[in-house]
């Protein structure tokens, strides 16, 4: 018969491991206060946030991580990690579709970490607004969802901003129910977002039938009124339930389990190639026979893969189309700046988004 450990000698190899931990994670951060030092010394300003860096560190945890813990724990450590350390210089203000508790802000978390400060407005146009004007370093913008398709404001402001795409985030949409009730029994009101009371519509058929469902402006502002009634709760992201102090009642209540939104990143940075990366741009052909075949056609000489393409009404001459396309690769990778260069020769506008690191996990 095998023996087992003593529990007593357990915890105590725990609380060594937990001290040797703790001096790494400071003298980490303290390399990183010097990491900055050495940037202003050199003449650099604004931020040192800098995302193809981080998604090389994450990648590389990815790549050393032995478990027992998953990749998907293993980088959301180390990006908050990553995340606490920059903000010994200066938190960062990220802007966000509000309000709070959005799954706009939930993506800003993803990818920045807690250790930031998340900025909320009303609407996509004032995303880029407040990022353009230097108010926020960065900011978030839903660009598409993949049952509903794309974010049109999104694309369309796209037109018209000199920022950059920064990076990429993604969220599988989990609806959960949040209340201060303890059963269901006790519910009889559910606020929500149409949107999402629709998402969830067979969940709520057989589990709260004679619960009335209310629409909300928003998931968060539905949290917001649940929190104030004990009979109440609301369908929402679990940030919902962070900012508005409520139980989780049931998880994962969508009917669609693998619903997901796509978030760009968007910003005044031009991230360098990191081997794992995408390139987005938006181009225009005038109404001509053709017109499409001429753009996608040096991608396909270069084996280029093409990950997206749409296309939106230009707004300068009837009939006439943008086409926004993501492609494999980054913009200073060898093949993919000469497939560049051949379809900026055969369009009337040639407009290049960023390219950026793919999303991790």
């Amino acid at each position: 018969m095998s023996s087992v450990t003593p529990l007593s000698e357990l915890r105590d190899k725990i609380d060594a491991i937990d001290e040797q931990i703790l001096q790494l994670i400071n003298q980490r951060a303290s390399y990183a206060v010097e990491v900055a030092k050495t940037k202003i010394a050199q003449g650099e300003q604004g931020t040192f946030y800098r995302p193809d860096r981080e998604s090389l560190v994450l990648r590389r945890i990815i790549e050393l991580n032995q478990g027992p813990l998953s990749d998907h724990t293993a980088t959301r450590f180390f990006r908050e990690l990553m995340s606490a350390c920059l903000a010994l210089e200066k938190p960062m203000d990220i802007a966000f579709l509000g309000p709070e508790g959005t799954f706009t802000q939930q993506a800003a978390y993803k990818h920045f970490g807690h250790a930031v400060n998340t900025v909320p407005v009303t609407t996509i146009n004032e995303i880029f607004s407040v990022v353009e004007l230097s108010h926020c370093q960065f900011g978030v913008v839903p660009v598409e969802n993949s049952t509903e398709g794309v974010i049109s404001h999104t694309l369309d402001r796209f037109l018209t901003s000199p920022l950059k795409i920064c990076g990429e985030v993604e969220i599988r949409v989990h609806q959960n129910l949040m209340g201060h009730a303890t059963s269901l029994t006790e519910i009889a009101e559910v606020f929500s977002h149409q949107q999402s009371l629709a998402q969830c519509r067979h969940w709520l058929d057989k589990h709260l039938p004679d619960a009335r469902l209310t629409a909300a402006s928003s998931n968060a502002e539905a949290a917001r009124l649940a929190s104030v009634n004990k009979r109440s709760a609301a369908i929402a992201g679990i940030v919902a339930a962070e900012v508005y102090n409520l139980s989780i009642i049931e998880k994962n209540i969508e009917d669609e389990s693998n619903n997901t939104t796509r978030f760009m990143i968007i910003g005044q940075q031009s991230p360098s190639s990191t081997g794992n990366d995408k390139t987005s741009l938006v181009v225009s052909t005038g109404n001509q026979p053709g017109a499409l075949h001429k753009i996608l056609e040096p991608f396909a000489k270069f084996g280029i893969g093409m990950t997206n393409i749409e296309s939106r009404p230009s707004r300068q001459g009837l009939w006439e189309y943008v086409f926004f396309i993501d492609i494999e690769g980054h913009s200073e990778d060898k093949g993919v700046a000469q497939a560049l260069e051949m379809v900026k020769d055969s369009v009337n506008m040639f407009n290049l988004l960023g390219s950026y690191p793919k999303a991790v996990l």
